[in-house]
């Protein structure tokens, strides 16, 4: 059974730094890449970041130089360093597991809410 399970939100000012982590199990975690999305109330679900197989990464315009994406594979474990966080931040962050290999599969988080506010 595949468990993909966030950590890290919280409440932070304007300005500041958060870091969640997605732990995963029950999948060949080297063989997924991993995304990140958020979705605010009333919005649409939002890309975030990709972190690719081999460590490279992709990001979503509204985050591009704030936001980075990483991953350990020995800790089956995505990351995402957020800094100088706006308002416009808040949302619940999700992350999933994908691959595209022979068909396609992926696996959701249960999210994390995320606030930033003064």
């Amino acid at each position: 059974q595949v468990q993909l399970v966030e950590s890290g939100g919280g409440l932070v000012q304007p300005g500041g730094s958060l870091r969640l982590s997605c732990a995963a199990s029950g999948l060949t975690f080297r063989n997924y890449a991993m995304s990140w999305y958020r979705q605010a109330p009333g919005k649409e679900r939002e890309l975030v970041a990709t972190i690719f197989t081999g460590g490279s990464t992709n990001y979503g315009d509204s985050v591009n130089g704030r936001f980075t994406g990483s991953r350990d594979n020995a800790k089956n474990t995505v990351y995402l360093q957020m800094n100088s966080l706006k308002p416009e931040d808040t949302a619940v962050y999700y992350c999933k597991a994908w691959t595209s290999d022979s068909v396609y599969r992926d696996y959701w988080g249960q999210g994390t809410q995320v606030t930033v506010s003064s």
